[in-house]
C-alpha cells in the first residue's frame, strides 16, 4: 500500500523546456530528506501544458533517477479515457510502481460514467491506480457508492482526497477495503487526515519542505505527538500561502528562493506576483526554510 509523505513534483523549466538537471537534482534531494514516495507529471507538475513526448519523458527520467528506492507514482489521468489508458499503459512501460489517475474534468461524467472510465483503465493495464478526487478542478465529484465499487477491482488500491472534507475519512474507511490507501491531496488536511485515519499526502509543500513533510508522517504513526504538533504548525502557513495563486506558481518560486530551479512555468500561467511572493517568504521563514 502507497503510505507517507509523496511529493507531487514540479517540473522545472530554463527557458521553455524541461531543466533536466534541476529535475534530477530535484529528485535526489527528495529521497535524501526522507520522502516517501514520488508523483511526475501530476498537476503539480504542469501536465495540463505538457506535450505527450514531455509526459512520457519525465516519468522515464524519474523512475531512472529514483531506480527503486521509493515508489513513483505516475500522473497518467485525462479526461479522455483512450488517452488515459495510452498514458498508464506507457507509465507501466516505464517501469513505475502506480498510477494516479484523476477524475474526468470538463466533459462531468456521471457516476456510472466515472466507473465506466475507470473499469476501462484497470482492464486495459495491469498496474495499481490511485483514484484522484478533486472536485475543484473536475467540477464533479465521486460518490462513496462509486469509490466503492472501484475499491473492489483488483487493481484500483487507494484514492487521493482533495475534497478538503476531513468527514470523508472516516466516512471512506467504512465502505473500501481495510488496505485500501487513503491519500490527503490537500496539504492543510494532512495532520487531519493521519488522526482521521488516512495513510499519507500527495504533498505540493514537500517540494520544499520534504523532511518536515515526511516527519509530519514519521511522527504521527510513531505517535511522537510533540513533534508532530511541532512540524503541523511550523508547515501551516505554507499549505495555505503555496496556493495564493495558481498553483505551482507560488510553489516554484519558493524551489527558486531555495536553489533547486527558476520559477518558470508555463502559459496561460505566470510567475508568482510580488505580494504572492511576499506571502510565499513569510510562510518559508515560519517554517525554518530561509
Amino acid at each position: 500500500m502507497f503510505k507517507g509523505s509523496i511529493t507531487a513534483l514540479i517540473t522545472p523549466f530554463k527557458d521553455g523546456a524541461i531543466d533536466w538537471d534541476s529535475f534530477d537534482k530535484l529528485v535526489e534531494w527528495q529521497i535524501e530528506q526522507g520522502s516517501h514516495g514520488l508523483v511526475p507529471c501530476g498537476t503539480t507538475g504542469e501536465s495540463p501544458t505538457l506535450s505527450h513526448d514531455d509526459h512520457k519523458a519525465i516519468i522515464r527520467r524519474c523512475v531512472q533517477v529514483v531506480n527503486k528506492r521509493i515508489p513513483v507514482i505516475a500522473g497518467t489521468g485525462s479526461n479522455a479515457t483512450q488517452e488515459a489508458i495510452e498514458l498508464t499503459q506507457d507509465a507501466k512501460d516505464a517501469g513505475v510502481d502506480g498510477c494516479l489517475s484523476v477524475v474526468p474534468y470538463y466533459n462531468k461524467p456521471t457516476q456510472d460514467g466515472m466507473i465506466a472510465h475507470f473499469s476501462a483503465i484497470h482492464d486495459a493495464v495491469d498496474l495499481p491506480i490511485i483514484l484522484y478526487d478533486i472536485p475543484g478542478r473536475s467540477v464533479v465529484q465521486m460518490d462513496l457508492d462509486t469509490i466503492a465499487t472501484l475499491a473492489k477491482m483488483d487493481h484500483i488500491v487507494g484514492i487521493k482526497d482533495a475534497t478538503n472534507d476531513l468527514s470523508r475519512v472516516c466516512a471512506l474507511r467504512e465502505v473500501v477495503p481495510a488496505d485500501f490507501a487513503l491519500l490527503s491531496g490537500e496539504d492543510p488536511t494532512a495532520a487531519g487526515f493521519y488522526a482521521l485515519g488516512g495513510n499519507g499526502c500527495i504533498s505540493v509543500v514537500s517540494n520544499i519542505a520534504p523532511k518536515a513533510c515526511a516527519e509530519l508522517y514519521n511522527s504521527w504513526t510513531a505517535k511522537d505527538i510533540d513533534t508532530f504538533a511541532a512540524r503541523r504548525d511550523a508547515l501551516a502557513p505554507l499549505g495555505r500561502d503555496l496556493f495564493c495563486e495558481s498553483s505551482p506558481a507560488p510553489v516554484k518560486y519558493a524551489a527558486q528562493l531555495l536553489g533547486l530551479c527558476t520559477d518558470e512555468v508555463r502559459l496561460p500561467l505566470l510567475p508568482a506576483t510580488p505580494a504572492a511572493q511576499e506571502k510565499v517568504k513569510a510562510a518559508m521563514k515560519h517554517a525554518g526554510l530561509i
